[in-house]
């Protein structure tokens, strides 16, 4: 990382005090590039569910392109601790506004579809897992995110 950065190594740890610290933030700014992204090119599918799934689908295989980095970062969020809830916590609200906005429901979400919105993080960081261990198939990955996406409308 340091390498790519064309920064030192204690540069580096100056700004994260961890490994964890850093891949934490790495995915936050990888998921607000996504955010970006929905905002200017919204999903154009028929339903909410769908709109949902084929985001997060398309999050899926922009992390196939560096699959080593995804697993490091789906490590850290899964292993962090307290120290690093702030950065987790900021994950979680990004995904949830990625989500609100490709299901295009408005700007305010019912408490039912925040339950939903956190429901379908944690699908999304599931399923991630399961298909970085090669457990689970982008088609079953789809298939449970639209499962869990159509939450949002019932």
């Amino acid at each position: 990382m340091a390498e790519s950065a064309e920064v030192a190594l204690g540069t580096l740890y100056r700004y994260f005090p961890s490994k964890v610290h850093l891949l934490v933030a790495v995915m936050q700014e990888q998921l607000q590039q996504l955010h970006e992204q929905v905002r200017r090119h919204p999903p154009t599918g028929d339903d909410p569910a769908g709109r949902v799934a084929e985001t997060l689908t398309q999050a899926f295989h922009a992390l196939q392109r560096e699959p080593r980095l995804a697993e490091a970062m789906v490590r850290a969020l899964s292993f962090a601790d307290r120290s690093v809830g702030a950065e987790v916590d900021a994950v979680s609200a990004v995904t949830s506004a990625i989500v609100l906005d490709a299901a295009q429901l408005g700007p305010t979400p019912s408490p039912t579809q925040q339950a939903a919105l956190r429901v379908i993080g944690h699908t999304w960081h599931a399923t991630l897992l399961a298909w970085l261990s090669g457990r689970a198939s982008l088609a079953e990955v789809r298939g449970d995110l639209h499962t869990a996406a159509r939450l949002l409308v019932l």
